[in-house]
């Protein structure tokens, strides 16, 4: 697919990534609503699937971190060949950041250790043969921090250099196996300069934000105007919006990336509902879909 603009709808299979007190039993996807919901994005002509999977498969390498109802190594790669054949291209997303790797089990109460060091590069390892190279690795690492783990059972995280150099270390592992790291940008939010002195520009970033208003009279600019500094710093980027908040997010998503940022630095679109594959929630996920197709017709 290659430079064609990203029209993307981050779809999860596996979703224990909130707190450290969330049921890990069974996998809360429904395989019937993941197929009406990528049929959906092929419909309105999204060609991008960023998949979470977490605990959603029962990984050759490490076949503990799986729940009940996980799904094979065998399964997701007919998954991923049906995507493929209705013109989505899918990508992978573990989420590394300490707030969100509940899903990691008993490895992520181990962090920056050896142990937790071996068996990232696995899973990493692993699903980057899965998805038979992809050109994109998503990382997560949002929101670690004392505020977001406030709920948590367990609370720990790494700050100043070991943030650093454990984010750096994964960036190598990702392009080590020939994929483009892609990580959300809110970083930036607490450590402006720094975050833009060292972040390497190979890192595909996806700054976000959820709300309406997209002008200094916005309550959260400060997060806005993180899209206009990243672009002029050089960095290519995935803008990211959600229904989580607001329906009209997208389409001001769209309309200021659009009129704001370089066109060579702007590949393309992010969004999701943050709901999990489930009846239930099929309303939210086929309108986050929806938005975002109609945002990009729109302008």
């Amino acid at each position: 697919m290659g430079q064609e603009e990203i029209k993307a709808f981050l779809i999860h299979l596996g979703m224990n990534i909130n707190t450290a007190a969330q049921a890990r039993d069974p996998l809360a996807c429904d395989a019937r609503e993941w197929t009406f919901i990528t049929n959906r994005m092929s419909e309105r002509g999204l060609n991008m699937a960023v998949i979470d999977l977490c605990e959603g498969v029962r990984y050759e390498s490490h076949p503990e971190i799986a729940v009940r109802g996980a799904w094979s190594v065998g399964r997701l790669r007919g998954e991923l060949a049906r995507l493929r054949s209705l013109g989505i291209e899918p990508i992978p997303k573990l989420n590394f950041s300490a707030t969100h790797d509940q899903w990691l089990g008993e490895w992520g109460r181990m962090l920056s250790t050896p142990d937790y060091y071996r068996v990232c590069e696995d899973l990493i390892a692993e699903v980057c043969e899965i998805f038979d190279g992809p050109r994109l690795f998503h990382l997560g690492y949002d929101e670690e921090d004392v505020r977001c783990q406030s709920a948590h059972e367990h609370v720990v995280l790494r700050q100043g250099e070991l943030w650093w150099r454990d984010f750096l270390w994964f960036v190598k592992v990702v392009e080590k196996r020939g994929a483009r790291p892609w990580i959300w940008s809110d970083w930036i939010w607490e450590h402006h300069d720094e975050f833009l002195r060292r972040m390497p520009k190979s890192v595909l970033q996806s700054n976000w934000y959820y709300d309406e208003g997209f002008d200094e009279r916005a309550f959260r600019w400060p997060r806005i105007k993180c899209y206009l500094d990243l672009d002029k710093a050089g960095f290519d980027q995935v803008p990211t919006g959600s229904n989580y908040v607001t329906p009209g997010n997208m389409e001001g998503t769209v309309e200021f990336a659009r009129a704001q940022l370089a066109p060579e630095r702007l590949k393309g679109f992010l969004t999701t509902s943050w709901k999990r594959c489930l009846r239930e929630e099929r309303e939210a996920n086929l309108a986050a879909v929806d938005q975002l197709a109609a945002a990009l017709r729109g302008h």
